[in-house]
C-alpha cells in the first residue's frame, strides 16, 4: 500500500500582456524552470505545498513572493481543483490553481530561473500545468466578457489603443477600438479622464485618456459575452 494521506498544493497562472519583441503585445505566463527531478528542465507554474499552518489564499501569495514582487499582481482569485490521482508521481497531490494578473506596463523582477512565456508558444510543461494554463486563459477570456477584470491588465491610464491591443492580446482575436469603448463605457466600466496621451510621431490630433472606474472585480453584464469578428 502506499501512503494513504493526500498533499495539497497551491499553483499560480499569472498572466501579464507583453511585448516580448516589435510584434504585437501578446498574452504571457510566468513560469519557472525545474533544476531537479521529477521532470527536471521542464517548466512550471509558481507554487507549491500547503502548509498545516496556512490557509490557500496566504500559501499562494507566500509562494508567488518567491518568485515575483506581490505589489505588481493587481487581481488574485481562487480558480480550480485538479485531483487526478496520477498528476504527480509518488505521492497522491491535490492542487488547487489561481490566476494572477499583472497590469501591462509593471516590469517585475524576475529569479533567473524565472521567465514570461507567450501562452501561445509555451514550453515543455511539468506535470498538468499546461491544461492549467489552458484552463486558467479560458476563465479569463470568459471574466473580460463579463466582468471588469480588465482593470488589472491595463495600465492606470490608457488610450483606446492600448486598451484594444490589451483585450487582443488576452481573447486571441483582433478587436475593434470603437465598438470596445461603446461596450465598456455604456457598462460604466471605463470613463474619460478628461486629458490627452503626449501626441505621437505622427503628429496627429492626441488621443483622449480612459481609466477604469473601478480596481476591484465586479460584474458588469452577467449575461455578456464578448465575441470573435465572424
Amino acid at each position: 500500500m502506499g501512503n494513504s494521506s493526500t498533499a495539497h498544493e497551491v499553483l499560480a497562472v499569472v498572466f501579464q500582456v507583453r511585448r516580448l519583441d516589435s510584434r504585437n503585445p501578446q498574452l504571457s505566463v510566468l513560469l519557472w524552470e525545474r533544476a531537479l527531478d521529477p521532470q527536471r528542465g521542464a517548466w512550471s507554474l509558481p507554487g507549491g505545498r500547503l502548509r498545516h499552518d496556512e490557509d490557500m489564499d496566504s500559501s499562494v501569495r507566500r509562494q508567488l513572493a518567491e518568485k515575483v514582487d506581490l505589489r505588481e499582481i493587481a487581481h488574485l482569485e481562487q480558480l480550480a481543483v485538479f485531483s487526478d490521482p496520477r498528476r504527480v508521481p509518488v505521492d497522491r497531490t491535490i492542487a488547487s490553481t489561481f490566476l494572477g494578473l499583472v497590469p501591462s506596463p509593471a516590469t517585475p523582477e524576475l529569479p533567473p530561473d524565472t521567465r514570461w512565456h507567450p501562452v501561445d508558444a509555451l514550453p515543455p510543461m511539468a506535470f498538468d500545468h499546461g491544461p492549467m494554463v489552458t484552463h486558467a486563459h479560458a476563465r479569463l477570456i470568459a471574466k473580460l466578457s463579463y466582468t471588469n477584470i480588465g482593470f488589472a491588465l491595463a495600465p492606470k491610464e490608457f488610450a483606446l489603443s492600448t486598451l484594444r491591443d490589451i483585450y487582443g492580446a488576452a481573447l486571441g482575436y483582433q478587436v475593434d477600438a470603437t465598438n470596445l469603448q461603446r461596450v465598456l463605457a455604456r457598462r460604466k466600466v471605463i470613463t474619460r479622464t478628461g486629458t490627452t496621451a503626449q501626441s505621437g510621431r505622427s503628429g496627429g490630433r492626441p488621443a483622449a485618456l480612459y481609466q477604469f472606474a473601478d480596481s476591484q472585480l465586479r460584474v458588469t453584464d452577467e449575461f455578456a459575452a464578448l465575441r470573435p469578428p465572424t
